[in-house]
Parts: C-alpha cells; structure tokens; sequence
C-alpha cells in the first residue's frame, strides 16, 4: 500500500505520505529511534505503533480543548490522516525542570524545579544540529512574524498547561517537551496549528515516587526498556490495556518494588 502513494517527505521518526483528499496527508510512525541528529540510530520494534496511539490521544484532547492541530483521525495501526500545513522551520521546546540539554548548557542539576516555564526555540537543521536562536533571528530571518511567535508560544504555554495536568494525574512528572507548528491556509485565513507529533519520543517524563524515565532518555542513556516504558505510558493514560500487546520484542524490563 505505501509503495503506491506519493512520499513528500520522510524524518527521523515519520514518513509523510499524499493524503487521500487535497490539503491531506497520511504520517506514518516508524520504529526508528535515533539521538544526537541521529549519531545514534536503532530499530525498536513496536515503537511507532505505542507513539502514533499516544499522539492520537494528546491531539484528540487538545483538538476537544480547542487547541487547533493537524490531527484528523488515526487510521490504523502506524498511520494517521493530518491536514497539510506549511511547517515552521522551529523546534519549540518548554521546560518545567532542568534536564537534558539545559542542565549541561547551564550546569543547573538535572531535576530542579524551573522557577517558570521557559520556551526555548531551536532551528530546524540537521546539517547544523539544530541549533538553540533567539526570538530575534526568527523575526529577522524570516523564519517566523512576531505575530506568528506570538501564536506560537500562546500555543505551547496552553498545551504544557493540559498536559502537565494529564500527565500529573497518573503520577508522572512533564520535565519537558517538544513541539513543531505550521500554518494552516483555508480559503484567504492562516492561522498557526500544532503539527508533528505528541510522544515519549518528543517528551520528558518521569515517574513522580520513583524519577524513572519514561521517555527517549532511556534510549540516549543506554537505559534500556525503552518500549517497556512507553507501553507504561500509554497504560497509564488509558490506551491500552495490561494484557493488549503490542508488538514488540526484545529484552523485557523487569519491575521491581
């Protein structure tokens, strides 16, 4: 079936497909798994089945909340059908605690409870390694409007707000996240949506009692259990069921009290 339609375009974790009806597309989940602008790259099996069920939960709540999205409806297993939007060429990124790239960059100790939330933008370039910019180079690249970056971080401090919430109340901490936008035309109005994708692949998350990670750090880390943890985050928002299987193999993370 995927050989016949149109690929537009193919990333680290997606392949996007012409979609059945203009101004559509099909996102495809890959199991692919990469860290470091893909310096490190495996195939975990079953990972892309957990995500594209995880990112259809996060955007149906948002889409209910009237956060505007791409998302229109999961289509099977590993594919969604999305509205195309021309893609901002900006990672936009929402701390709550120090982790990761922040805490080696500040030398802040991984775990510290930000005094705020901060949004932090990256440029879109792998040949660059998607380097951190400033609201200043967006606007003077042309990258963004200030009116669009003013959508743009409106967007994202409503969507941390609604996830902190749904994440909180299954006793897992929402360290931070990323998301993409793009610009949704529909006759003579444009307005920013949320596009991309919702998943432990493009979020921190950690355990409230036990600050174990749930989330892509257990692939960068060499943690292991990878899919072990994102099926426990989709138990425990409701997705799936402790007997559903997903399809996966490999080693399997045993818990322990």
């Amino acid at each position: 079936m995927n050989n016949r339609r149109r690929r537009i375009y193919e990333g680290k974790g997606k392949i996007l497909y012409e979609g059945p009806e203009p101004g559509t597309l099909v996102q495809f989940f890959k199991d692919d798994t990469t860290a470091f602008n893909k310096k490190k790259h495996e195939i975990i099996d079953g990972k892309g089945v957990i995500n594209n069920r995880i990112s259809e939960f996060v955007f149906t709540h948002l889409n209910r909340i009237g956060i505007p999205t791409h998302f229109i409806r999961r289509l099977n297993m590993r594919e969604q059908l999305i509205r195309e939007v021309e893609m901002i060429p900006l990672e936009i990124v929402v701390r709550n605690v120090a982790a990761g790239e922040l805490a080696t960059r500040l030398g802040i100790e991984e775990g510290l409870v930000l005094p705020r939330s901060i949004i932090e933008f990256y440029y879109k370039s792998d040949a660059l390694d998607d380097p951190m910019v400033s609201e200043e180079h967006i606007t003077a690249f042309g990258w963004a409007s200030p009116q669009e970056l003013d959508d743009v971080m409106a967007l994202a401090i409503r969507i941390n707000d609604f996830l902190t919430g749904l994440f909180l109340g299954v006793g897992i901490q929402l360290v931070d996240f990323k998301i993409e936008c793009g610009r949704l035309y529909e006759g003579d109005m444009m307005r920013i949506i949320l596009a991309d994708e919702i998943s432990p692949d493009s979020c921190r998350l950690w355990d409230i009692e036990t600050r174990e990670r749930l989330d892509k750090d257990r692939f960068r880390k060499d943690l292991g259990g990878l899919i072990e943890a994102y099926q426990e985050v989709a138990r425990r928002l409701g997705i799936i069921n402790e007997n559903e299987p997903i399809r996966g193999t490999g080693p399997v993370l045993v818990k322990t009290d």
